[in-house]
């Protein structure tokens, strides 16, 4: 099997209360990181890995993704959207792409932002075994980080043998990172899926614990290296500083950006169109497009927007505290 006869995914269509302000005017999966949306990363990833054709969910201001990226053509990819009406967990978001689905897929969440190995060892577990599921999987050190996602059981043969979402108790270092490899007969594992007590929603952990009692082969490929879910504007920030890194100091900065000449710019990034006005010191910090920086005083570990300023330093630190 080529990579043509996949397909990719992307679910784009969570609200995101907690990442508040941004949530009233910018959908996450279009929040930039180093001056490009975040599912434009995904977008990359798979057509890195020759998958062409993908299909996004949108919901929460839905129309703000369809007009940045259109059909795909700009950006090498053919692209079809699938509007999500009631949001009640993710294996619900996939069965919802059931019709629109006829190849293994490649599914990404458009809240998470990773930094990987070669994502094409998914692609290498899965014909091995002939279809099923693999898991990407990050070896993690911190068990609360584990506790935030999902733990993965691997029995002797290298198998997965169960997937637990949000676990009390972590048994191992595995953790699920919201990237996946199916074949169609997880749809049928979702319509078998019921809704979880604790969150009431249907849960992919669930629907792939379905897939393992069915004695559908699952495996993990232990292939993300960093990865941070998108959940409040501190994690935007901290993305940013965390991609940024090795960049020049020109590659951090947009096009048609004015910086005072007398200002000091600390391990920043600084989008399009941006003005920065007045001599200050500004460090460890985001400056989103078409941005009139008017302040008089320096800041740090802030994001700047051109509603808001929002100074993220204090969950920044525990953020960070977690790594």
């Amino acid at each position: 099997m080529t990579t043509t006869e996949y397909e990719g995914v992307i679910l784009a269509a969570g609200r995101g209360t907690r990442m508040a302000p941004f949530s009233e005017k910018y959908p996450k999966p279009l929040l930039p990181i180093c001056n490009k949306p975040v599912i434009e990363y995904h977008i990359d990833t798979f057509k890195k890995l020759g998958i062409l054709d993908l299909v996004i969910l949108i919901g929460h201001k839905g129309y703000e993704i369809t007009k940045y990226f259109g059909d795909g053509t700009a950006f090498g990819v053919r692209i079809r959207y699938v509007e999500q009406t009631s949001t009640l967990g993710i294996a619900h978001a996939v069965g919802r792409l059931e019709p629109h689905l006829q190849r293994p897929f490649l599914l990404v969440l458009g809240d998470i932002f990773f930094i990987s190995g070669d994502l094409r060892q998914l692609i290498d577990l899965f014909e091995e075994q002939g279809g099923g599921a693999v898991l990407a999987t990050k070896e993690e050190f911190d068990p609360e980080a584990i506790r935030r996602n999902f733990s993965i059981a691997v029995g002797p043969d290298g198998f997965v043998t169960r997937v637990v979402e949000k676990p009390r108790y972590t048994q191992n270092r595995l953790k699920g990172v919201g990237i996946y490899l199916f074949d169609l007969s997880i749809f049928d594992s979702i319509r078998r899926t019921p809704r979880t007590a604790m969150r009431d929603e249907y849960e992919i952990t669930d629907a792939i614990q379905v897939l393992i009692g069915d004695r559908q082969p699952v495996r993990a490929a232990n292939v993300i290296l960093d990865d941070i879910n998108l959940t409040t504007p501190a994690d935007v920030l901290r993305c940013n500083l965390i991609q940024a890194r090795g960049m020049s100091p020109d590659g951090r900065i947009g096009a048609n950006t004015r910086v005072n000449p007398d200002a000091t710019v600390e391990d920043c990034v600084i989008g399009a169109n941006v003005d920065v006005k007045h001599p200050i010191k500004i460090a460890h910090s985001v400056i989103f497009d078409h941005t009139c920086v008017n302040a008089t005083h320096g800041f740090e570990h802030c994001i700047v927007t051109p509603d808001v300023i929002i100074d993220c330093k204090h969950d920044l630190q525990l953020s960070m505290a977690a790594l």
